[in-house]
């Protein structure tokens, strides 16, 4: 294949690739010996699998050998000695019939590697590249490399031709923010689902107050290095331009020299109750933050982006994860608000204190059911519903709390799925949580008694949704396929099961 063009495929689909980064998908020598050259480190590898298998269909035609013929197969990590740092993932072939009885026992030993092999043993042999390509990282390559899912992960295929025949057949992967010629911040923010407000009555002379749950997803995956220019790409153009007024803004604002190319690699639809506009915000202010040396506090990231004016909850799921109460803001003459707004409409409002927080428990499943329904409410409208349900009744601010305070944290605190659950369905008709539910049409409602019905423990509507939620421990495929069942009948949706998240977000510099 022509390598060349290939890397140029890659550098549309993911933006630059370094000099180091393509010799690695094009070179046709020892793949240790030139990371030892790169890293100044020894290099070693581990070996995960080392057996015998038949040669499937594809095996075979990479090989050029007959379908279940023997063949060597063998998973290594090739990494630094020492910190173990894992620099290569890779996966080979080699035909038994084709191999020396020393070259085999050479193989067949762990930890050697390849080259170290063919080497050893003066064969004459090139290098085949056959392609190479980018992907999203999985959960497992995430894990393997230590890096977020979705980032992105290069790879290519080649054949070792040895006496005009293919000796082994080889692919190897690395992240693409390994070996970088310049420096990267990573972010990757969880999603949250907001329970409820606590107190829109105001007359304790607080207000606000809120209730939530970090979740592993969906999250927002982006990644950001200096520039002569603000530049974004991925997402639609719509994104585009929301990132690159976020840039602009916190770019002016903190004094910053230069400029920033941002790519966002993953995201999730805005207002549909999940709080994608203050993970977005924050991931932003935090890479162009850490790439210009300035370690902020999260709350200072969210006054520069005008976030957690009223909820708390986006930026306490940010920086510390799981389940979140927060206490909400000063009311009245003197306070820090003075009237009931939501936090699109409450810039120059600092977060209000996290007052609770906990582990959620890990074995406890969360569904997400997204009908196909317009947006929840947003900008002026939102505004207006604020203004005109508040203050909504003291009593049912006051039931709300004690359910919360006796109910609902006993319940994450003592990991009582029923009890929780059961708090879940009790805050639906209380306070402002009533409000926006009364706003949702037949779609958003209708699914509640559903997945009630097929067994969740408790069910509710994330802040205006669309998004309502679901939470079980066993059993959550047969309320996916309620959910599921329901919004086909109504034009359909999506559903994603989840776990929550117990750690905020993760910033890496590379």
């Amino acid at each position: 294949m022509d390598i060349s063009e290939a890397i140029r495929e890659i550098e549309a689909k993911v933006g630059r690739i370094s000099a180091v980064q393509k010799f690695l998908l094009g070179t046709d020598g020892s793949v240790t010996q030139l990371l030892e050259s790169i890293t100044g480190k020894k290099v070693v590898i581990r070996t995960l699998v080392q057996t015998i298998v038949a040669a499937d269909p594809a095996t075979a035609d990479n090989l050029g050998i007959t379908q279940g013929d023997p063949v060597n197969y063998r998973v290594v990590e090739i990494m630094t000695e020492g910190d173990g740092e894992v620099l290569i993932y890779a996966i080979s072939h080699t035909p038994i019939d084709r191999l020396s009885p020393a070259f085999k026992d050479d193989l067949m030993k762990a930890d050697i590697p390849i080259g170290r092999i063919i080497k050893q043993h003066h064969i004459e042999a090139r290098r085949e590249i056959l392609n190479a390509k980018v992907t999203p990282a999985t959960e497992e390559a995430g894990r393997i490399f230590s890096i977020c899912k979705n980032e992105p992960v290069l790879s290519r295929q080649y054949r070792i031709i040895h006496a005009e025949k293919p000796l082994i057949f080889i692919e190897e992967q690395f992240p693409y923010n390994r070996f970088p010629d310049t420096r990267r911040v990573i972010v990757r923010t969880p999603a949250r689902i907001h329970v409820t407000l606590i107190d829109m009555h105001g007359g304790s002379g607080r207000v606000d107050g809120g209730v939530g749950i970090t979740l592993d997803e969906p999250g927002i995956l982006l990644e950001a290095e200096l520039s002569s220019v603000l530049s974004v790409n991925g997402g639609d153009f719509a994104l585009q331009e929301r990132v690159g007024r976020i840039a602009a803004e916190v770019l002016q604002k903190i004094g910053a020299g230069g400029s920033v190319a941002i790519s966002v690699r993953s995201h999730y639809p805005s207002h549909i109750g999940l709080g994608s506009g203050s993970q977005l915000a924050l991931a932003v202010a935090r890479a162009i933050s850490e790439l210009h040396g300035r370690h902020l506090p999260v709350k200072e990231l969210a006054r520069l982006v005008g976030r957690g004016g009223t909820s708390g909850i986006g930026t306490a799921a940010f920086e510390y994860g799981g389940f979140i109460i927060d206490g909400g803001h000063r009311f009245g003459a003197g306070g820090e608000k003075t009237d009931f707004r939501p936090s699109s409409a409450s810039r120059g409002i600092i977060p209000p204190p996290v007052i609770a927080r906990h582990d959620f428990p890990s074995d406890w499943k969360i569904l997400l059911a997204i009908p196909d329904v317009p947006p929840g409410a947003s900008g002026k409208i939102e505004t207006d519903i604020f203004r005109s349900n508040c203050p909504v009744p003291l009593a049912e601010v006051r039931e709300l709390s004690h359910e919360i305070l006796m109910r609902m944290l006993p319940g994450i605190a003592g990991r009582d799925l029923d009890l929780f659950g059961s708090s879940v369905n009790a805050v639906q008709g209380l306070g402002f949580k009533k409000v926006e539910l009364s706003l949702q049409p037949p779609e958003v409602t209708g699914l509640l008694p559903v997945l009630r019905g097929a067994g969740a423990a408790g069910c509710g509507l994330s802040s205006f949704g669309p998004a309502v939620y679901a939470v079980g421990d066993t059993g959550m495929s047969a309320i996916d396929q309620a959910a599921q069942s329901y919004m086909n009948d109504y034009g359909g949706g999506k559903t994603i099961i989840t776990t929550a998240r117990n750690s905020g977000a993760d910033v890496r510099v590379a």
